[in-house]
């Protein structure tokens, strides 16, 4: 594979110099005249410093994802070696276990592997090649990653709007092996879950939550807990497990709470357990009932920089109709999955909500995603799940 040569503007190399893996469309001088999206190129400095190898897409804001910051080479044993780093560590550190057989094994930037996306789910592996330039080295990837995992199937998922972004198709499908069932049932700090691999969001289920989920079973037991933007019932789950007097389920989603109802009978739940096909905000302003425990894990409200002030007013909007009805003494994890929203900004956004609502309110925790979505200190975005555990007056 044939690499070319990015030239930097004057003063815009000090991000890669700090190992930034992003250079912008703004800080390019010149590129090689023949480069294509995708292809690989050695960037420099305008004084002509090496400074890296990275791969190119002039249709992507994002115009240089680097690779690597030495003189090395990028080929098929580079990617081997950094999806063994990635799958060795996930294996050696007690995140799969007998109560847990699904986790992140690659997480794109934070294991220096941009643009790709690697979920495990019992024996099969969901995968997302978001850009062009991994798109290019897609057959070494699927065939390191049936190499190095014991996996029955490898399932394509690449049907998010990322893909256009980068000038390539949406495509799902299978890449290796065998076909997955319907759902796949998998076991998460032994809680059973049905995961859709084919139409679920992202890869099929949420488990950047998995911590704040534990987190919430902490707290469930004797207490009314409302699951908002519950999708398959992740939250509403654990807590049920845990002893919550009562579970309310809110998703719009048909086939979300379709699988929400198939993941308590897995569990063999009863109780007072209610699912509730609702859009979230009407829900909340519409209900009578109080409750001990609210969780917000809302979409991202926030998908680009110019939306931070839209959704902003979102996210208190969200949590003031929330505070309204939590009870003396109630909890109330609220979360925000963009990375544009800082923990300082969802912080202050909490604030105005707890203002506006006349309660007080302690933060008991501030919780991030958990050690298989790893964040590199080279690139902050990546840290991009906030959520606070909060007590009401």
């Amino acid at each position: 594979m044939t690499t070319l040569e990015c030239v930097l503007k004057q003063g815009k190399e000090k991000p890669v110099r700090g190992r930034h893996p992003w250079i912008f469309s703004g800080a390019i001088d010149k590129v090689s005249s023949e480069i294509r999206p995708g292809d690989l190129v050695h960037v420099f400095s305008s004084s002509r410093q090496f400074l890296g190898t990275g791969y190119f897409n002039p249709q992507s804001q994002i115009t240089v994802r680097m690779l690597r910051f030495d003189e090395g080479p990028v080929d098929k044993d580079f990617f081997e070696n950094r999806l063994r780093r990635a799958i060795e560590w996930r294996k050696s550190s007690g995140i799969l276990n007998k109560e847990t057989n699904a986790c992140r094994l690659v997480h794109a930037e934070g294991d220096d592997l941009p643009g790709l996306i690697v979920d495990q789910y019992g024996d099969f592996l969901s995968v997302q090649i978001l850009t062009a330039g991994m798109e290019r080295w897609r057959d070494v990837l699927v065939s390191a990653l049936k190499a190095l995992t014991d996996c029955s199937g490898i399932f394509e998922k690449d049907d998010v709007d990322s893909r256009h972004k980068e000038g390539l198709p949406r495509r799902t499908g299978l890449l290796s092996g065998q076909e997955p069932p319907d759902t796949v049932e998998i076991i998460e700090n032994g809680c059973l879950f049905q995961v859709n691999l084919r139409e679920g969001q992202k890869t099929g289920f949420y488990l950047d939550q998995r911590e704040n989920r534990k987190l919430v079973a902490g707290y469930a037991a004797g207490r009314r807990v409302l699951n908002c933007f519950s999708y398959t019932g992740g939250f509403s789950v654990y807590a049920a497990r845990a002893g919550a007097s009562r579970v309310v389920s809110v998703e719009v989603s048909q086939s979300a709470q379709k699988l929400a109802e198939q993941n308590f009978s897995c569990n063999r739940i009863t109780g007072d357990f209610q699912f509730v096909r609702q859009d979230v905000f009407d829900y909340l302003r519409e209900t009578k009932d109080v409750f001990d425990f609210i969780i917000l894990d809302p979409p991202a409200f926030c998908k680009h920089p110019q939306q931070i002030q839209q959704a902003a007013r979102g996210y208190k909007d969200i949590n003031l109709c929330a505070l309204k009805r939590l009870s003396a003494g109630g909890l109330l994890l609220s979360a925000s999955c963009s990375s544009f929203v800082s923990a300082d900004l969802l912080q202050k956004i909490l604030f105005g909500a707890a203002r506006d609502a006349g309660r007080g309110l302690q933060i008991l925790g501030r919780h991030s995603q958990p050690a298989d979505h790893p964040v590199s200190i080279y690139h902050p975005e990546g840290d991009y799940l906030k959520a606070f555990l909060l007590r009401a007056d």
